[in-house]
């Protein structure tokens, strides 16, 4: 897996395949080739399914097929299938099914013989008499993302020829919305499911920091319209082949002791379950065992310490994972975020939770710190010794809720996580930002690598996701992506940077300088100022390219930001060019021109209320400013 700190330059999006060319898919396919020339599609076309087909499924294929020019799809049980000559025939199923296997065999794909859960085989191959499309999954999921790829193989009015077979090598992949300050709103997260959906991913925790019920006022059921609310969230998570998991937080005044508090969470845990949640999660994070909550608690466990609060923690998740989730159809292993979540140091605390936590409860870790600068294979492995099982990482990437991100989106590429990760954990979940679609860019990144970690490359798939949000149009792709280089910017919990700040503009910057330097000042301007304009442009293409109407609202200060940082590198390179021109005068008024534009960005702020913490908005900062300050001091 790549790890470099320093992006490719951006490549034009691709508007086709050459011949030969296999297609971008994203997550990344454990093994793909090409199978020949692409598939015409055209006319009326039948699309033969099994039960196991879902609905979400069944859509996405057709719509598909119609993108690519069939004028009109037709559903049928798969034995109703009937061959017409010159017809495109399309298959979907479980693998297992004669008529499946079949399909698969003509259009020259393989028929796995142990397809892991989610997996998939897909196949497509032109041929004189309209050609094939077959679709295995392993399951109902397997079928659904085989769909989402299906999706991907589309070339204008063609659907790429190839042979795949698929499969996650992680279990759990997706978000947790575990941050500080303002929650998503309900639009933002129904959309994010259908996200998730798209990219494979099949977790979405909710876990919202400052929504009251799930933490300090956790014993009180939601109001009618917040539970009507999460239902909806629950069946677009089914619809999207995600799983939505119900976390509550009770660790802030939980007496352990009391069994009135206990049928208090039982109580929240039912209403979630009768509302068609199956996955549960108890976070006892960010929390102090320096005291308890109740006298009650020190007569059971005595004086508030570690180990008496690992014991009382045990305690409760054990009953919670007999009482509840064993009693109930359907449900999924329990999840628990632990007190001490950001280390591998051997504690009395970890000691009582390994050996006495039910080895069935899956436990999160963020890695070696709250925001690691980097997961290893090995640390991950003494995670699962020291906690007596594979780890679930919470991984607190992109999140910015804490002050080093004050002004900030965190929009580089998921990265610096070591390919192998997934022999060590059950899976990866992102924290993200409170920027719910500026998070897609790191969500993105985090897909590709849960599902594929051993053919993940960060700055490949960084690219996919600004297509992603452009719709594949390549000038607002090079916009996003020229954006997403000025926010690329990660810092740890303590504030050292694990991804630079705009590594693509400070590479142009570098190059600049040298030229300068050389005495090549035109060479130099000349050069530069393509980047620049393509800066000054991007807020516009970005509007204009990107239909999600959530993501402009996420950013829009940052829109505001860019304009007048841009337009004042604009104005630096026009001075520079005046005074190699010789006119001294037009220099020095275009840099006071520059000065005020800098000035007015400097005061443009975060959204209040929408952001925490709340601040001015950086801009490539260390980068960007250095070189507009440095700039009028410049000499041919």
């Amino acid at each position: 897996m790549s790890t470099s700190a320093d992006p490719p330059a951006p490549a034009p999006a691709s508007g086709g395949l050459a011949e030969g060319e296999l297609p971008r898919v994203v997550p990344t396919p454990q093994h793909m080739v090409g199978n020949g020339p692409a598939l015409t599609v055209r006319g009326r076309i039948q699309l033969g399914v099994t039960a196991e087909v879902s609905d979400p499924a069944r859509e996405l294929v057709g719509s598909v097929l119609e993108e690519a020019g069939a004028g009109r799809v037709d559903v049928v049980d798969i034995d109703d299938v009937r061959r017409r000559p010159g017809q495109l025939t399309v298959i979907a199923g479980t693998v297992g099914h004669p008529a499946v296997d079949d399909a698969l065999r003509a259009a020259g794909g393989e028929v796995p013989a142990d397809l892991p859960a989610e997996g998939y085989a897909l196949a497509s191959k032109a041929a004189r008499d309209g050609g094939v499309v077959a679709i295995g999954g392993a399951d109902p999921d397997g079928i659904y993302y085989a769909a989402q790829t299906l999706r991907q193989l589309v070339a204008g009015r063609a659907l790429a020829a190839v042979s795949i077979t698929d499969f996650p090598l992680m279990q759990l992949r997706g978000s947790i919305e575990g941050f500080y300050g303002q929650p998503w709103s309900h639009e933002e997260r129904l959309d994010q499911l259908a996200f998730y959906g798209d990219v494979k991913a099949n977790t979405y925790v909710y876990a919202p920091k400052d929504d009251p019920y799930h933490r300090d006022q956790w014993r009180e059921p939601y109001p009618a319209d917040l539970e009507a609310q999460l239902g909806e969230l629950v069946q677009q998570a089914i619809d999207h082949h995600v799983r939505f998991t119900f976390a509550m937080s009770p660790g802030v005044s939980i007496c352990y002791s009391d069994p009135g508090d206990l049928d208090a969470l039982l109580d929240k845990l039912q209403a979630m379950y009768d509302l068609g949640a199956r996955s549960f999660s108890i976070a006892l994070d960010d929390i102090t065992y320096d005291e308890w909550n109740c006298p009650g608690d020190e007569d059971a466990y005595g004086e508030p310490s570690p180990g008496a609060a690992g014991q009382a923690q045990v305690d409760l998740l054990n009953v919670v994972k007999r009482d509840f989730i064993d009693g109930r159809e359907g449900t999924h292993p329990m999840q628990f975020v632990p007190t001490e979540y950001d280390n591998v140091a051997e504690t009395p605390y970890k000691r009582i939770i390994r050996e006495q936590l039910d080895e069935s409860v899956e436990v999160m870790w963020t890695g070696t710190d709250v925001v690691p600068p980097s997961i290893s294979v090995d640390e991950a492995a003494e995670a699962a010794e020291v906690w007596g099982r594979p780890v679930f990482i919470w991984d607190n990437y992109p999140v910015n809720d804490y002050w080093w991100t004050t002004g900030r989106l965190l929009m580089g590429p998921y990265s610096k996580r070591e390919a192998g990760l997934h022999t060590q954990v059950s899976g990866i979940l992102l924290n993200p930002m409170n920027q719910a679609s500026a998070s897609k860019v790191a969500l993105f990144g985090g897909a590709d690598f849960s599902w594929n970690d051993v053919g993940y490359e960060p700055y490949r798939t960084w690219e996919a996701a600004a297509d992603y949000l452009s719709g594949d149009d390549t000038r607002t792709t090079q916009a996003l992506l020229a954006f997403f280089d000025l926010q690329h910017l990660a810092p740890t919990f303590w504030g050292d940077a694990w991804l630079p700040v705009a590594p693509e503009l400070d590479r142009r910057l570098e190059r600049f300088d040298a030229s300068w330097a050389a005495g090549e000042h035109q060479a130099a301007l000349d050069e530069l100022r393509p980047y620049a304009e393509l800066l000054a442009g991007a807020p516009e293409l970005i509007a204009a390219g990107v239909a999600d109407p959530i993501f402009h609202e996420d950013i829009g200060p940052w829109m505001e930001s860019l304009a007048l940082w841009s337009a004042a590198l604009l104005a630096t390179l026009d001075g520079l060019q005046a005074r190699v021109d010789g006119d001294e005068d037009a220099a020095n008024q275009r840099f006071a021109d520059a000065a005020e534009l800098i000035e007015a960005a400097g005061e443009v702020e975060t959204v209040p209320g929408k952001t925490r913490p709340e601040g001015v908005v950086k801009m490539g900062d260390g980068v960007l400013d250095v070189f507009l300050t440095a700039a009028p001091g410049l000499r041919p």
